[in-house]
């Protein structure tokens, strides 16, 4: 009984919704058709609007047309990635409405993530999907014996294919790689002017660090790198000229300061040879006056020759040194009684 009442109002509430829908649907055809709509539909602005819709397409397709591998390599000969081209593009401004809305989005993720809970959304959107799924089809079940979620779900779900798994991670790869390659050309100075200015952001961010927050500087960051370049093609006549002109005066300066400096150099070579002689011949005349007091002047060298000639020829003994050789032959000593009778003829007679 409850259910045919539940599923009579239900009926009733059917047909009036349809009612509805069907007058709904006869007014905006009938606004539709009204000629002041028919004006702005068909009028100037709408198709300005269009046309614009068309151009960023336009831009949009070629910023994703620009994914290609660049022809010049990196100073090593390594070929480089394709987001290289497609940064050099998006960055350069080549597609003004494409780089305008990557930069808006850019600066709005930042403010979102400054003062947006994104975590605490995240959430609460998913704990309000699943309440009205898990309402809407226990309902249905109970009231209509066949549940509403199930009545919208697909007949296949969606799976990631191994073609997409394999162009995500080839995109992931040559992303990283470019981000690799870049920090090594900015690093060992491939590009002086870039390199100049990552060396200057990361002075200014080390200081700023302290006083910014860090989706202040993130904020900073982004418009650096997107305006910089838009600001130096607008006026690119007017820096260039400005460079041409600040680069003319750098080189006038270091070729004044290479002229000095050769010129202090020349004179500092003069005076240390002019020093250097001076020391030299002062210590030739000193080593001249050593050897003339070491040595007579009366005497030359042929004399001291001769007379240490004479002298070595000179003996260092004569024959009165030493004693006079016997002249007469030796004798053989008396032995037996004529020793005997030799030495009793010696002895001195003592008085008794």
């Amino acid at each position: 009984m409850v259910l045919s009442t539940v599923r009579s109002k239900l009926h009733s509430s059917t047909t009036t919704q349809l009612t509805t829908y069907l007058d709904a649907s006869a007014a905006a055809d009938a606004i539709k058709n009204h000629p002041i709509t028919q004006s702005v539909t068909n009028g100037p602005v709408a198709e300005n609007i269009m046309d614009q819709h068309a151009k960023t397409q336009a831009e949009f397709s070629n910023l994703a047309a620009s994914r290609q591998t660049p022809s010049t390599p990196a100073a090593t000969g390594q070929p480089l990635t394709h987001y290289h081209g497609f940064f050099g593009s998006l960055l350069s401004w080549e597609n003004p409405r494409a780089s305008g809305i990557a930069y808006a989005s850019v600066v709005l993720f930042i403010f979102a993530a400054r003062y947006l809970d994104i975590i605490r959304y995240t959430f609460k959107i998913s704990y309000m999907v699943l309440g009205i799924t898990v309402f809407a089809e226990a309902v249905g079940k109970a009231l209509l014996s066949t549940g509403l979620t199930s009545q919208i779900r697909p007949k296949k779900y969606y799976t990631v294919s191994r073609e997409t798994l394999n162009a995500v991670i080839g995109d992931v790869h040559e992303l990283l790689n470019f981000f690799v390659i870049e920090a090594q050309q900015i690093i060992f100075a491939e590009n002086l002017f870039m390199s100049f200015a990552a060396f200057l952001g990361a002075f200014l961010s080390y200081y700023l660090i302290k006083i910014v927050p860090f989706w202040g500087l993130s904020l900073i960051s982004t418009s650096i790198l997107f305006l910089a370049p838009l600001i130096y093609k607008t006026n690119q006549e007017l820096i260039d000229h400005h460079v041409s002109n600040a680069t003319k005066v750098l080189n006038e300066q270091s070729q004044q300061v290479k002229a000095l400096a050769s010129q202090h150099a020349a004179t500092v070579t003069e005076s240390t040879k002019s020093l250097v002689g001076d020391y030299s011949a002062k210590a030739q005349e000193m080593i001249g006056n050593a050897r003339g007091r070491s040595t007579s002047p009366t005497l030359s060298a042929k004399p001291a020759k001769t007379e240490e000639i004479k002298k070595e020829n000179v003996p260092a003994y004569k024959a009165e040194d030493f004693p006079a050789a016997p002249k007469e032959d030796f004798k053989a000593p008396p032995v037996g009684d004529v020793a005997a009778a030799m030495k009793t003829e010696d002895e001195p007679l003592i008085a008794s």
